[in-house]
């Protein structure tokens, strides 16, 4: 008997270490942003993984490592099935909030967003990626209205007050958008607000500035993704193709989904 259970305990301590291996593996995989080998290690994991929370965790990662690479009916499955494993988890009604926003179903995504809400009623992403949706339904009002919402729970969130400084941008408000973009930069003087503002200033037709702030940008963080789609843009409108190009390809290097890029499909064919 003592043998058995000697036998058993060692089998379990086997497994649980190489489960923590691949664990560590894709986590690693992940940082170096190397999605494929990600995908494969999360395809691991969600199958020797039989306590449900843990497992919907890898599920969501598995999806969100297949949404990089492009595999949108994957990911939706692999979100549908975090779902399955836990339906409280947040994450999950936040992945397919947002992917059913980006893919066109609005009402979908409103379902998944409004949902999450219900379970975490201060979570400020979930609200964020609610504004995004009533945005594309050109619900103005109500967009506002989330970001705001969530600065009374969270005031120093940065993406809420980039979400209302963009706002402003796409109601035509340049002047105004370049304000607040002034005053997050004066505070904060990230990445993040160095794009945003580079956009505003292509808009107001001032590439010079566009390019500096981007290259700022770049500089401060050279593994933000969608800096390098805002240079590629930037290019584009100095008709510099092949230069602008190869930021797209650096932005999808680094993680930045192909289906967000399409519409530069025709300006880089190989």
């Amino acid at each position: 008997m003592k043998k058995h259970l000697l036998i058993l305990t060692l089998f379990v301590t086997s497994f649980s270490f190489l489960s923590a291996q691949d664990k560590k593996i894709a986590e690693e995989c992940f940082k170096k942003a190397d999605y494929q080998c990600a995908e494969e290690q999360y395809s691991k994991l969600v199958l020797s993984e039989h306590i449900q929370k843990y497992q919907s965790e890898y599920y969501v990662n598995l999806g969100t490592a297949q949404r990089r690479l492009g595999k949108t009916t994957l990911a939706f499955k692999s979100y549908e099935s975090a779902l399955k494993s836990n339906p409280k988890s947040i994450a999950v009604y936040e992945n397919l909030a947002s992917l059913h926003n980006q893919k066109g179903n609005r009402n979908k995504a409103l379902e998944y967003a409004n949902t999450g809400i219900m379970l975490e009623p201060e979570n400020a992403e979930i609200y964020l990626i609610r504004s995004k949706i009533y945005n594309n339904l050109g619900k103005k009002d109500l967009a506002m209205e989330d970001l705001k919402h969530i600065l009374t729970f969270a005031p120093d969130n940065i993406f809420a007050r980039i979400g209302l400084a963009n706002l402003k941008k796409n109601k035509g408000d340049l002047e105004g958008a370049l304000k607040e973009y002034n005053q997050l930069l004066t505070e904060k003087p990230e990445s993040l607000l160095y794009n945003g503002r580079a956009d505003i200033y292509l808009k107001m037709k001032k590439s010079k500035e566009a390019l500096a702030d981007i290259n700022k940008a770049i500089s401060i963080d050279p593994k933000f993704s969608q800096s390098y789609v805002t240079k590629a843009i930037i290019l584009f409108d100095s008709a510099k193709d092949k230069e602008a190009c190869s930021n797209l390809d650096k932005a999808v290097a680094l993680g930045h989904e192909k289906g967000l890029l399409t519409e530069f499909a025709g300006k880089c064919k190989k």
